[in-house]
């Protein structure tokens, strides 16, 4: 048993940071025990450690990333600087095909080796679960392997890693012209295999103009649904094809980007308790100027996370300390909103119920950051403030 005190606790209960000073916190190696005020804490034998009035919440959650993936895109993004526009690139052999190719072409063990220091640094910043997406196999092999590297990467650092089936990403190209041909692919074998296989905790799919359509996304989450899988969705990201609405009925958990949202999509997403994933790394990337309804989810009480959507095209960040500046400053949330957006709310987007509060019973993941205000997580970028970190109660 460890007994970490001489701390301010942000809990993460309530509507706020759930503040509570001179906190002290006991867990194990899997439980937080106790969570509160020194003067209510209980007496027990455990190992003391002197947080120097530091700042303790739960580890940070990264719910929406595409962190496994080959290959670079700088070359595109030089290419855009220079005036070529996203079509032109497409029709060179570009974008997310440029990724299919260099993904399907790495083995396995490359996928792990690659994506090992993004996700160390993401560790480096707090970072204690993680969702990594596929979606750049686009082939039932292809896209086993890239759960297959997520799944090991769980196994060699100290880190949960959620992962999620995203074959309905793009069309491949032995499929060009033939959307509706591949997704029966993906309903009728990749959905199913890979489910049974047991390498994806959720399904997701691109709704969009440049992806797939709502009857296409909608055979995508009746699959998921037979398969026994959640289902989160890609949405009203560059326009309303009214996804989020579909994507409630399924009782999805997450719907994300969601620039294009209008208020039926969110009062929908309202009713089926479905978090809004807000993605400022893409936003800034794409120099987008449409702001998602921050309003509106906040009016109808929607939970709001906040990810990196660490990807090679659209958000090649790996910082979700960088994250909550952009969405203070981009999508004008405020600090408490930031900081349950990779708490908290991060952990509603993946159906877990077992972190993201300082709570007893609750996974010991837990981060002491050299600060006093919680606000300062979300004020400053460029030093990273994190003075410890544990995972399941053993420090990193």
């Amino acid at each position: 048993m460890q007994c970490l005190e001489n701390v301010r606790l942000a809990t993460m209960t309530g509507e706020g940071y759930g503040l509570i000073d001179d906190g002290v916190i006991i867990f194990d190696h899997e439980r937080i025990h106790f969570a509160g005020r020194r003067s209510d804490a209980p007496t027990v034998a455990a190992e003391t450690i002197n947080g120097n009035g530091g700042l303790v919440t739960p580890g940070l959650i990264d719910c929406h990333t595409h962190l496994v993936w080959a290959g670079s895109r700088a070359d595109e993004f030089a290419k855009r600087l220079h005036g070529a526009s996203y079509a032109d690139i497409a029709a060179q052999g570009g974008g997310i095909a440029a990724t299919v190719r260099a993904t399907r072409a790495a083995s396995e063990q490359d996928l792990v080796a690659v994506t090992m220091p993004r996700l160390e640094a993401l560790l480096r910043e707090g970072v204690t679960t993680v969702e990594i997406k596929s979606g750049y196999g686009l082939s039932l092999e292809d896209e086993r392997k890239q759960l297959r590297a997520a799944r090991k990467l769980a196994e060699l650092l100290p880190v949960s890693v959620q992962t999620t089936l995203l074959a309905a990403h793009a069309v491949p190209p032995e499929y060009k012209d033939h959307a509706d041909a591949y997704i029966d692919l993906v309903v009728e074998s990749i959905i199913p295999t890979l489910a049974a296989e047991g390498l994806a905790d959720a399904v997701d799919a691109f709704c969009e103009s440049v992806g797939f359509s709502t009857a296409q996304t909608e055979r995508v989450f009746q699959a998921a649904q037979t398969a026994g899988l959640p289902i989160k969705l890609h949405a009203e990201q560059l326009s309303n094809q009214h996804g989020s609405a579909l994507a409630a009925r399924y009782q999805a958990l997450s719907c994300d980007h969601l620039e294009y949202l209008d208020e039926a999509g969110v009062e929908a997403m309202a009713k089926a308790g479905t978090v809004a994933v807000l993605l400022p790394g893409a936003f800034y990337f794409l120099r987008e100027t449409k702001l998602p309804p921050l309003q509106l989810l906040r009016d109808y009480q929607v939970p709001i996370a906040v990810s990196t959507d660490a990807n090679p095209g659209t958000s090649p960040i790996l910082s979700v300390q960088l994250m909550l500046q952009m969405a203070a400053t981009l999508f004008r949330m405020t600090p408490e909103e930031c900081l349950r957006g990779v708490t908290v709310n991060a952990a509603k987007a993946l159906g877990l119920t077992d972190r993201g509060q300082l709570v007893a019973g609750m996974r010991a993941d837990l981060c002491l950051w050299h600060v006093d205000d919680p606000a300062a997580l979300t004020y400053q970028f460029g030093t990273n403030p994190l003075s410890a970190c544990w995972f399941q109660g053993s420090r990193r």
